[in-house]
């Protein structure tokens, strides 16, 4: 059995999770987040925690037993916590401004980049190269961090570029004569 699903995921106070036939409903103080249940996996509400067992010894169930407990696992820890990711800009001039649910961008084009941000997802610019996007669901937060970088990405000769707070750029050498 995978060694993940083996973990129960326990729920803390202020959220609540229902789950039905067919899908896993998260509540908290974040947001709500609903997940579709597979035929694959069984979830057990027991004492606060909840227990993901695979239906058969199969190898797809197994796996699937860890992915779920995962997703679930991030569904509370969103509600209760949230999940952020840090952009920088690097380059003269490079400059990030966050107005309400927009995000304007000078990266270095002709024109400004505005990006619109989805229900659920907020963005702050704390300093003019500093971009911080949060939300509760883990995969909406990464998939608009990835969209945002992908405006501008860093370039190999120069660093130039939108890229993580957290993510080291390999910087070429030019071209010798």
């Amino acid at each position: 059995m995978s060694r993940v699903g083996k973990m129960p995921v326990s729920i803390p106070s202020g959220v609540d999770v229902v789950v039905k036939d067919d899908q896993i409903s998260v509540k908290g103080a974040g947001g709500a987040l609903s997940l579709t249940q597979n035929q694959l996996v069984t979830v057990k509400s027991e004492g606060g925690k909840l227990t993901f067992v695979p239906v058969d010894e199969s190898r797809e169930a197994n796996a699937m037993s860890g992915t779920m407990r995962q997703l679930v696992n991030n569904m509370v820890v969103g509600v209760s916590k949230g999940f952020e990711k840090k952009l920088t800009l690097v380059g003269v001039g490079y400059k990030a401004q966050a107005q309400g649910a927009k995000l304007n961008l000078a990266v270095g084009y002709s024109h400004p980049v505005n990006v619109d941000m989805p229900a659920g997802i907020s963005v702050a610019t704390p300093a003019p190269t500093e971009i911080v996007i949060k939300g509760a669901d883990r995969q909406r937060v990464g998939q608009i961090a990835a969209e945002i970088r992908a405006i501008r990405p860093p370039e190999p000769y120069k660093g130039k570029g939108i890229r993580y707070a957290d993510e080291k750029i390999t910087i070429k050498e030019t071209k010798k004569k």
